[in-house]
């Protein structure tokens, strides 16, 4: 099990406490006097390099860190994630998501049994039927090749592998074309639909339970919309997979069980984009390439479980993450990539993040005293800069950023990457060293200006720096590179869960608003009276009925 240590009741942290106001003092620019400051923090993973020099820390803010990570256990926590221990202990669950990409011939007992052998099983089934649909063996009912297919899921049934086939999009021209369904309003289904033919349509409903509200609903107008057309429910075997663990539910629905892809209770839904759900990834860019992904992640997990923490790429973005969130006081980060492909990359990285980590209770089952998950945004590069930049650069709040960039492009267009990379880097200095006021007058002066207007203008043009980054560069993004990231992250998370004390598994905060749903929901089909509820819903729900003519 993990340990458990409340954090600020470490000397260490009491003792980051004091360096911090040491630290915070010193502007990146002091830091830098320092010429071998970019050995001394990057580290090279593969084919990918870390720079984390920008940052506001020195080698005793690093060596404190580290100290803190080993107080909190994190070294026993890594062995007992991959040895399939149940340390999703509210749930009394094991966490193996990294099993889905164990590409051995080992061994893994969970409950007595080899769980590698019904992953590997499930790999193979998903193998088979990608395959198939891609080569036009798995035909529709009227014995056309499938041309679309509608991944219907919502959280991590839809967030991770949306993301994935965004990312591996150059790979797919061979494929089908991928659409995802996640939201329950109407419309997302209505337009996803408005353009497809009932004859080459397949769609792959994604819920662990087949209970899921919002999956279940898209669900039920997707069968109504194939059987408008098909008429005959014998045809929805030809047309729809599940990706669930109910058969009971998957058959009741008319879909053939040789079509249901099971995945387990050791698989947490945003982790979950190595099993089953990673489906409609490798029907869209064929499965050899989908399990270069997964090995790719294979590759991150041996990185974490073997490399010192001073060489981890994931312990180290994780302690950063600490350092900024609970002794700066930041509440937010940005991940930034500079890569059109990875432009869903931010959204899957926020439910990761924030609801692993969103989380005010300890594994003590007290209330923390300390920040946990800061608030996680992000766009693709270079779009950001003309919508949010400004705030990074000039206001108020110091957001730690990670930017993303290949050295490489998949599509070389004129200068374009060129480009691309030059505002990547460019972005990074300017956050960590500014533009002074003298040298703001200086530019001014160059450009003639009177000095009644340099007194006027100046102010507004200087850029404070000082603004911590990491800048993260691998050689192009191709399905192994994408694994690595994806597991970096996840590796990221975990560390910090860890030393924060919570338990990063789980995701009770979602429950109470499903719960009250229901409530409201049989409210507004039925009127069964809202004296229960406070008087702003009980208001909202008079209103909405009364414009609806209840």
């Amino acid at each position: 099990m993990l340990k458990k240590v409340d954090p600020e009741k470490t000397e260490t942290w009491e003792k980051l406490l004091r360096y911090y106001k040491k630290m915070k003092n010193i502007p990146l620019k002091e830091l830098f006097k320092d010429t071998a400051r970019f050995d001394k923090y990057s580290v090279k993973f593969d084919n990918i390099l870390l720079d984390y020099s920008k940052n506001k820390i020195d080698g005793t803010v690093m060596s404190l860190l580290i100290e803190l990570s080993e107080i909190s256990g994190l070294d026993r926590a890594i062995e007992s994630m991959f040895a399939g221990e149940k340390i999703n202990e509210t749930e009394d669950r094991a966490v193996l998501h990294t099993a889905l990409r164990d590409l051995t011939n080992t061994e893994l007992i969970l409950d007595d049994k080899n769980i590698l052998t019904d992953i590997r099983s499930v790999r193979e089934k998903m193998k088979v039927f990608s395959c198939s649909v891609r080569e036009g063996v798995f035909k529709g009912y009227t014995g056309k090749k499938i041309t679309d297919v509608v991944n219907i899921g919502i959280g991590g049934s839809d967030l991770g592998p949306h993301m994935a086939c965004e990312a591996l999009k150059h790979y797919s021209d061979k494929g089908p074309r991928v659409h995802f369904v996640s939201n329950v309003d109407g419309s997302h289904i209505t337009e996803t639909l408005k353009h497809l033919d009932q004859e080459t349509t397949l769609f792959l409903v994604a819920s662990k339970t087949f209970t899921t509200q919002e999956t279940m609903t898209n669900a039920q107008t997707a069968r109504e919309w194939f059987l408008s057309e098909a008429k005959d429910k014998e045809y929805i075997k030809n047309h729809f997979a599940a990706l669930s663990s109910n058969a009971e539910k998957v058959s009741q629905f008319g879909i053939d069980i040789e079509n249901m892809f099971e995945f387990w209770d050791f698989v947490g839904g945003r982790f979950s984009l190595w099993s089953a759900i990673g489906l409609p990834v490798a029907i869209s860019v064929g499965y050899d390439l989908y399990e270069q992904m997964l090995k790719g992640a294979e590759k991150t997990d041996i990185h974490f479980k073997n490399e010192p923490f001073v060489r981890n790429i994931p312990v180290i973005l994780g302690l950063l993450g600490i350092w900024y969130s609970d002794f700066f006081g930041c509440e937010c980060e940005f991940v930034l990539p500079y890569d059109q492909y990875l432009s869903r990359f931010p959204a899957f990285l926020q439910q990761l993040s924030m609801e692993s980590n969103g989380k005010s209770v300890s594994r003590h089952g007290k209330n923390t005293g300390y920040r946990t998950a800061q608030v996680l945004m992000g766009e693709p590069g270079t779009n950001g800069q003309h919508s949010f930049y400004q705030l990074i650069h000039q206001g108020t709040h110091m957001i730690p950023s990670d930017f993303l960039c290949a050295v490489h492009p998949l599509n070389p267009v004129s200068d374009h990457h060129d480009k691309l990379l030059a505002n990547f880097l460019s972005q990074t200095e300017a956050l960590a060293f500014g533009r002074s006021e003298q040298e703001v007058i200086e530019k001014l002066r160059s450009e003639k200006r009177t000095e009644n207007e340099i007194e006027r203008i100046s102010p507004h043009r200087v850029f404070p720096g000082d603004r911590p980054s990491n800048s993260i560069i691998y050689d192009r993004l191709t399905p192994d590179t994408l694994g690595k990231l994806i597991a970096i992250y996840e590796h990221k998370v975990f560390v910090q869960g860890v030393i924060w004390n919570i338990f990063s598994f789980d995701q009770w905060g979602v429950e109470l608003g499903k719960e009250l749903a229901v409530k409201v929901l049989d409210e507004i089909r039925n009127g069964n009276g809202n004296e229960s509820y406070d008087v702003s819903t009980a208001g909202l729900i008079s209103y909405i009925k009364e414009k609806r003519g209840f």
